[in-house]
């Protein structure tokens, strides 16, 4: 019961959500973050059971520092997708499955990044991506809106849009939208910007 949206550009990624959480029919809350940003470089954005997703990105964000620490550099996006999409088949397999979906985005020295990441432990690399009970209704919006030479202001734009729509027709969204760009990474090398 939500909107979540994850969209790739040309400077970086974009992810957007509603602020509603349902209990069944009754309306939990209307101020909850759906997009959790793990650091400069990588956001998730969540759909289903609140408490599971907490869970996987807080083991998330931490066995990505450990990681970091012994090697002595960051995980890439693919990487932490993966870290994740195996956290949430680990539950599955152990017949207690984390009952979400979940949007993971970034950017890496490879460039920008959608991935969707699920209880099964799968990932799909996506251009854009919707998820939640309002996501049929989003994609209209994202298959009519988007194309491969967008900006970030331009994403921000369409997600906005996106999540409006699904809020107009889904009982499970709602009550605004909260979005999180995610620049390109720019490095330096001797001293000279590149990116």
């Amino acid at each position: 019961m939500t909107t979540i949206i994850g969209i790739k550009t040309t400077e970086g990624v974009v992810l957007a959500s509603d602020k509603r959480a349902s209990k069944g029919f009754f309306i939990g809350s209307k101020i909850v973050q759906k997009i959790a940003k793990i650091d400069d470089t990588l956001a998730i954005a969540i759909a289903g059971q609140l408490s599971d997703a907490e869970h996987l990105i807080k083991v998330t964000a931490a066995e990505r520092k450990l990681i970091e620490l012994r090697r002595g550099f960051p995980l890439s996006v693919k990487e932490s997708s993966r870290l994740i999409a195996n956290l949430a088949y680990s539950g599955l397999r152990n017949y207690q499955p984390y009952y979400v979906e979940l949007l993971v985005a970034g950017v890496d020295s490879t460039g920008s990044h959608i991935n969707v990441a699920d209880m099964s432990g799968a990932i799909t690399t996506e251009d854009f991506a919707a998820s939640g009970s309002g996501a049929p209704i989003a994609y209209g919006v994202l298959e009519s809106l988007y194309n491969k030479n967008i900006t970030n202001e331009e994403a921000k734009e369409i997600a906005r849009k996106a999540v409006f729509a699904a809020m107009e027709r889904d009982p499970g969204s709602g009550n605004g939208t909260d979005i999180l760009v995610i620049p390109k990474l720019i490095s330096v090398t001797a001293g000279q910007p590149t990116s």
